[in-house]
């Protein structure tokens, strides 16, 4: 429950036939009683009595239920998202498991050394990730393409230094694509005919 509602979207809506809803998920048939559906029945809960219908029926196959003698969720799965399920997460990290025998560090203060290289060869890779892998197909795409224009004022543009290049750095400080821009302006007129978030499509 959230908010006081299902979080499943429970109850569901009657309807006399399955149908396709307006988000592409199916809305299974529900029927009322007048149109062929089962009486509801009264369900005892530690918070009261609720009467029960069809509209609170979670999809099931008789089938798979009869065969395994347990009740199973089965709903037409039609999504984008659903390759995510197939093909791991992207950036969720891969199953893995590791472990080890350390000995007992009396200090609570004591910095763990984490062993990065062990972590990453004992990494979990599905046969759809080895083979899309070995075939070197691109492992993730922006489309349209996002491109970040910096927007700041005149000389107060951020600058990454560390201490070997701070003087370096601070006499000539890196560029940005608001000043490319203006140094473009400069040189090509048809630039000059351009916004500055235009830019990036030519």
């Amino acid at each position: 429950m959230i908010n006081g509602k299902c979080s499943k979207k429970y109850h569901r809506a009657f309807t006399s036939n399955t149908i396709t809803g307006d988000d592409g998920y199916p809305r299974y048939r529900k029927r009322l009683t007048e149109d062929g559906g089962r009486d509801s029945a009264t369900v005892h809960m530690q918070k009261g009595i609720m009467d029960v219908d069809n509209r609170w029926v979670i999809p099931y196959s008789l089938m798979l239920s009869k065969t395994f003698k347990t009740h199973i969720n089965v709903e037409y799965c039609i999504s984008v998202k659903l390759i995510k399920c197939i093909c791991k997460y992207g950036n969720k990290g891969r199953d893995m498991a590791v472990f080890g025998v350390q000995p007992d560090v009396s200090d609570r203060n004591a910095v763990r050394v984490i062993d990065e290289i062990s972590q990453w060869a004992g990494r979990y890779i599905s046969s759809n990730e080895v083979a899309w892998r070995i075939f070197s197909f691109p492992m993730h795409e922006r489309n349209p393409a996002v491109i970040h224009l910096s927007i700041h004022f005149e000389n107060v543009q951020g600058v990454y230094f560390t201490d070997a290049n701070v003087h370096q750095r601070a006499i000539n400080p890196s560029g940005t694509t608001l000043t490319a821009f203006f140094t473009l302006c400069q040189e090509e007129a048809f630039i000059r005919t351009l916004l500055y978030s235009e830019v990036p499509s030519y």
